[in-house]
């Protein structure tokens, strides 16, 4: 997606720490640089009201990523990369399905990448997709998920070689979903209305049943949202320290909890670039207080029941 939309040498990307490090990683790929931004309290997404005075000369791409399902504030980001002419592209591996404003995921950007790892909203086993309406764009995505390689006669630079022509006219890589994944994919797709259905009503439930825990900040769905809810992530209210000892105590309980995400710059790789701890405070504040509950469509609601009643008993024994 990167390439597509123009990222090279020497150019940058604006993006959050609060991500998977592949976010950042695809501009390192490139020879691009990447500048970290802050986040918002309530929803770990980009901020908006910080990303104007992150913007270089440098800056070619502004990078939101729909932290857990829900879509970042897309407008506000539009009118500040508007202003400095820089493009937007979005990280939508969390959110496939949600909606901002009426306008579905996918829309919201110049392009759009999504993920069908096996956890995310739908699956190919593998693999991802870019989303985009731009015509160039999709071209040049198309060609570099193929070795760079195109047999389009309208694009090559040889004429009357022959009907086995084609040229490879830059660098790309073997990116490309097997047939087996893309007709995996295609199936999954015909079921993700009733998969996002069955996460909004367990996440639902999640919020009716621990909303009298004052020792937990619950999730936020802003106004004109409508989150895919790929992750449910709940924070410690009390001290970061308490974190781990929840953490353990429902791992002991037979809870699969998990934490997203250990901030991008906290990775010893971007250590040795020169990235410290401490540039994003709000984002390390999140990560520290963070932990993930179990949300999937498979979920019966037995098992949720069984989730609120372990999630209830360790707040009892470690928080409160």
């Amino acid at each position: 997606m990167y390439f597509a939309a123009g990222l090279g040498p020497g150019d940058e990307i604006i993006t959050t720490p609060l991500t998977f490090a592949a976010t950042a990683n695809a501009a390192l790929y490139l020879g691009a640089t990447v500048r970290f931004v802050d986040v918002q309290e309530d929803t770990g997404n980009l901020d908006p009201e910080l990303i104007k005075d992150a913007i270089s000369p440098r800056t070619r791409l502004i990078v939101p990523v729909d932290f857990a399902g829900h879509p970042a504030d897309y407008d506000r980001i539009h009118d500040v990369a508007a202003e400095a002419g820089v493009t937007v592209v979005s990280d939508a591996a969390h959110s496939l399905g949600a909606t901002y404003n009426g306008r579905p995921v996918g829309t919201l950007a110049k392009a759009t990448e999504l993920s069908f790892h096996p956890v995310k909203p739908i699956t190919t086993a593998e693999g991802g997709a870019v989303l985009t309406d731009d015509a160039d764009l999709a071209a040049r995505a198309r060609t570099f998920r193929t070795h760079g390689i195109t047999r389009e006669p309208t694009d090559l630079t040889t004429s009357g070689e022959g009907p086995w022509w084609y040229e490879q006219q830059f660098l790309g890589f073997n990116y490309r979903l097997s047939d087996i994944q893309a007709a995996l994919g295609y199936s999954q797709m015909r079921k993700l209305q009733r998969f996002l259905a069955r996460r909004r009503a367990i996440a639902a439930t999640y919020m009716d049943a621990f909303s009298d825990l004052q020792e937990l900040i619950l999730p936020t769905e802003q106004a004109g949202v409508e989150s895919g809810w790929h992750l449910f992530v709940v924070r410690v209210r009390t001290t970061p320290s308490r974190r781990r000892p929840f953490f353990e105590r429902l791992r002991e309980l037979g809870l699969g909890v998990q934490v997203h995400y250990i901030p991008v710059y906290f990775h010893p790789y971007y250590q040795q670039l020169g990235y410290a701890r401490g540039a994003c405070p709000v984002a390390e504040d999140f990560y520290s207080r963070a932990i993930s509950l179990p949300i999937y469509p498979q979920m019966s609601d037995d098992d949720v029941a069984s989730s609120v009643e372990r999630v209830r008993q360790a707040v009892k024994e470690t928080l409160a």
